[in-house]
């Protein structure tokens, strides 16, 4: 298996994590759990923030273009309305 292929892979299952974390944290009422739950979920993000630099710089990854102001005061309007 390729290189990219592995690493592109892993991104995409931490990414998948990340996601069932966010929607675990909310729906536990066990502090104790809830608290475990963010720690687990804070070290995943910074794995993935660590696979991404590697992916970008390898130019296995190549990130969305930046949005423009306008782009971004049109979504934030939307979700401040």
């Amino acid at each position: 298996m390729e290189e990219k292929v592995m690493v592109v892979d892993a991104l995409e299952s931490i990414n998948a994590n990340l996601s069932k974390y966010g929607e675990m944290i909310p729906q536990t009422d066990n502090t104790e759990l809830k608290q475990t739950l963010k720690q687990i979920r804070n070290q995943c993000e910074m794995s993935q923030e660590e696979l991404y630099e590697i992916a970008r710089s390898k130019s296995y990854y190549i990130p969305a273009a930046k949005a423009s102001e306008e782009e971004i005061k049109q979504v934030r309007s939307i979700f401040t309305a």
